[in-house]
């Protein structure tokens, strides 16, 4: 893939990542102004993690038949008009369907994996795949800040500023990224993508080592929202740290993976003889300091253990898209990134739901159940996909 569509790329990834990452910190006391709770507020972002989750597969596939260039500018165009319809409301019912809108037409993220598998070949996928996360780190790494900045001017300037981003990727998109799935690669869009089909699933599980990964996915991405909500509540309730000092967390944790997905991955490849036994290690590093952070009782503890389990949490990320790429077939890679991408977000809606559960009883135990879910990850990569590294 030529490095300047890989740039352009990456860089509508990052005007993406910015608009998300400046609304994500104002959510909670927009809403409060119409009356929701921390309850309606875990409602809110379920409703946007729902919708992405039956919506992202029609997207890839569309994409796959489409073209990947119509399909992610109209996720662009989508987060636009979701931000200025959600900056604009003036009832309750009115925030949940900018929400569902911006769920409905948030797959971009496995469009913009499928271009990268498009154009680039097998061995340089994770690293294509790391810039990918990098460029979206970065841009969440600086959204928090500059939305917090921009609500000294009014609550709903953020969320108007956001939108005018995502509307400038959009623009930048149309004129500037080229379209990596020409039309006599594309395939037929069948009736069984009208909605949410169980056959587009099904399909995409029963693809030999793709399905096992795909359910790495979904195991990993319970135990990485869990733990997202025990790091809030942790922070919080047991170390008692004021606001600022949880920004800083999230601002540390956002440098760890970006450096490790903008270039560090590849160094830690060397090491290993194959990605297959790098992920595998990841998960079981990733383990080991969630148990790690149940016993931090000190902040410097917890950030020891926090920083230690961002890395091969933000690792294992590139290394999982990159082997779902390299083992899905040419003319399915948007269709079959898109379940996966899917899978992901029922983790993002399930993951906190199950943590709230916990966090009643136990907030540390949080970290147990996360830690629990990246051992049984460990064991699936151990004995389906490591074997698989001679085979290929």
């Amino acid at each position: 893939m030529k490095q300047r569509a890989l740039f352009i790329l990456a860089l509508v990834m990052v005007v993406n990542a910015l608009s998300y990452g400046i609304i994500i910190p104002l959510l909670y006391p927009f809403a409060s102004k119409f009356g929701i709770n921390p309850l309606g507020l875990s409602f809110l972002f379920a409703s946007f993690s729902l919708f992405q989750f039956l919506a992202t597969p029609i997207i890839g596939a569309l994409s796959d038949k489409y073209g990947r260039k119509p399909l992610l500018l109209i996720s662009l165009l989508g987060t636009s008009l979701s931000l200025a319809f959600f900056a604009s409301a003036h009832a309750v019912w009115q925030l949940f369907l900018a929400r569902i809108l911006d769920g409905i037409t948030g797959g971009n993220m496995s469009v913009a994996q499928a271009v990268i598998a498009d154009k680039v070949e097998g061995k340089e996928r994770s690293k294509a795949f790391g810039l990918l996360g990098a460029s979206f780190g970065f841009g969440f790494l600086v959204g928090p800040a500059l939305g917090g900045l921009l609500s000294g001017y009014g609550l709903t300037v953020p969320f108007w500023f956001a939108s005018g981003l995502a509307l400038f990727g959009t623009i930048l998109g149309y004129f500037f990224l080229e379209e990596t799935n020409p039309k006599h690669k594309r395939t037929h869009l069948t009736s069984d993508i009208k909605f949410m089909s169980s056959r587009t699933m099904l399909d995409a599980l029963k693809t030999p080592i793709v399905g096992v990964l795909i359910l790495v996915t979904l195991i990993t991405s319970l135990g990485g929202n869990a733990f997202i909500i025990g790091f809030q509540s942790f922070t919080v309730d047991v170390l008692k740290l004021s606001p600022r000092d949880i920004g800083l967390l999230f601002t540390l944790s956002g440098v760890v993976n970006v450096l490790m997905q903008g270039g560090g991955i590849k160094y830690i490849e060397k090491v290993f003889s194959s990605k297959q036994k790098l992920l595998l290690y990841a998960y079981g590093f990733a383990a080991l300091t969630l148990l790690a952070l149940t016993f931090a009782n000190t902040l410097t503890l917890f950030v020891i253990a926090m920083l230690l389990y961002m890395l091969p949490n933000s690792a294992a990320t590139p290394l999982l898209a990159g082997l779902i790429s390299e083992n899905s077939p040419d003319d399915a890679q948007g269709k079959i990134l898109g379940v996966n991408q899917s899978f992901a977000s029922l983790g993002q809606i399930v993951g906190p739901i199950i943590a709230g559960l916990i966090a009643y009883f136990y907030v540390p135990g949080i970290f147990i159940f996360s830690s629990m879910l990246m051992i049984v990850a460990f064991f699936v990569v151990l004995k389906k996909i490591v074997p698989t590294a001679h085979s290929r």
